[in-house]
Parts: structure tokens; C-alpha cells; sequence
């Protein structure tokens, strides 16, 4: 009983490193240098058609 006891334990400790490591991957991932681009066109992209919104009415056909 003791040794599963320990190896849970360890499995535990190990599976914190792993997603601490993840973590800071993903925060480095993010502010890597390079990515201000990228994320300030994904920032901009609900105001694309700021100039030319659509019209919340409808347009009746001409004939």
C-alpha cells in the first residue's frame, strides 16, 4: 500500500510540473517577439467594415 501511495504521489508532483510548463510555454508563446502584428490584426477584425457597417434595414427590390 505504501509504494502506490508514493508513485501517486509522484505521478501528481509530475503532472504539476508538466502543466506549469505548459502554462509558461503558452505565456512566452503569446508575447513571443514577432506576434504584435499578428494579434492586433486579430484584434481589429470586428471593426473591418467600420467605413461601410451594414444596414439593420432591409432594401426593397426596384422594378
Amino acid at each position: 500500500m505504501e509504494n502506490a501511495s508514493l508513485l501517486s504521489q509522484m505521478a501528481d508532483n509530475w503532472m504539476l510540473l508538466a502543466m506549469f510548463t505548459l502554462f509558461v510555454g503558452a505565456i512566452l508563446w503569446a508575447l513571443r517577439p514577432g506576434s504584435r502584428e499578428v494579434h492586433k490584426e486579430s484584434a481589429s477584425i470586428p471593426f473591418r467594415n467600420e467605413d461601410h457597417p451594414g444596414s439593420s434595414q432591409t432594401e426593397e427590390p426596384k422594378s
